[in-house]
């Protein structure tokens, strides 16, 4: 495991530190507590917080609480808490407070070993939960409650940096047909082809929103550099090709580009991608439209975005 230790003692660091090291774990240790949190922020590998009830400007219980926030829910983390009998008294608050064990002080060899192996299986266990809550088994992107808890989380960051965000959306054309004609494993194999390039893009949240329809959010991001990103996966995904019954077969998808206006919701932000998605999919598929505020451009051949007449939508 990755444990973040934290004790005001340099010396009990580093006494827990080389038993810890003794089991092979990997230890990340301070004695300021908010370095400490600063580091659990930025190391998303840390699994277990080990902290004792006494620190410096904060109290362990606080260290509990912060840790925990720090955290969320999309990351398992084991907090054990250390405290000499004198403090033995606070241990039910550390629990409440977010704590999931306690050791003494100064801590028994085998009964942290123990400890931490519990930690382990408990943090293992969670991750499997936390990766089955989250993922589309069928391509390993997010599911869509997933994908707009992370994008939401971009957003929010975005408006208050300035930074740029950009919203790609896809569909797969024709893709009823295939299913259709060539039956739902032909289909899948498809999907997961999709998606294994797509998973190819840096830095992006991607999901599935649909039966065949793909989101991502790209942090710090540009139209311009969105539009090159769908562009580079619209010429791939056109290259694939699948073995079927009576030989192979290929497919493209249609794409929707917008960008990020800060105050708005990301429900916004991607239903402008898919206006732009629609319009790719009304003028030929197999193409890059963008949404550009009240100018639209298109990519791959396609002429300017025009408004839809009212009622009419664009052809899967």
């Amino acid at each position: 495991m990755r444990i973040l230790l934290v004790d005001p003692s340099l010396d009990v660091l580093d006494a827990v530190t080389a038993l810890l090291e003794a089991a092979h774990h990997e230890v990340c240790a301070f004695a300021d507590e908010h370095e400490a949190l600063r580091c659990l922020a930025q190391d998303p590998r840390i699994d277990a917080l080990l902290t004792s009830v006494e620190l410096g400007t904060i109290s362990g219980l606080e260290m509990c609480q912060r840790a925990r926030r720090v955290a969320g829910d999309r990351r398992p983390l084991y907090i054990i808490v250390m405290s000499d009998d004198s403090a033995r008294q606070k241990l039910v608050a550390a629990l409440d407070s977010g704590a999931d064990d306690f050791i003494g002080m100064p801590p028994a060899l085998d009964e942290l070993y123990a400890r931490l192996r519990t930690g382990e299986r408990l943090v293992g266990m969670q991750r499997d939960l936390i990766q089955l809550a989250s993922l589309d088994s069928l391509t390993g992107a997010f599911n869509r409650r997933a994908f707009f808890l992370a994008s939401e989380e971009i957003c929010r960051t975005a408006a208050s940096t300035g930074e740029p965000v950009a919203a790609i959306m896809l569909d797969l054309d024709h893709f009823k047909a295939i299913n259709d004609t060539y039956g739902h494993d032909i289909g899948d194999a498809a999907l997961k082809a999709v998606a294994a390039e797509i998973a190819h893009v840096d830095d992006a949240v991607f999901g599935r929103l649909g039966g065949e329809e793909f989101g991502l959010i790209l942090d710090q991001c540009s139209l311009d550099e969105a539009t090159e990103i769908a562009e580079g996966l619209r010429a791939v995904i056109a290259g694939l090709a699948f073995a079927a019954p009576h030989g192979t077969i290929s497919l493209s998808c249609s794409f929707g580009v917008a960008t990020f206006t800060p105050g708005e919701s990301v429900d916004a932000l991607l239903k402008r991608a898919d206006l732009a998605l629609y319009d790719a999919k009304r003028l030929g598929r197999d193409r890059v439209v963008v949404f550009n505020g009240d100018e639209r451009r298109a990519r791959a051949g396609s002429v300017i975005r025009r408004d839809l007449p009212p009622g009419e939508r664009a052809a899967e």
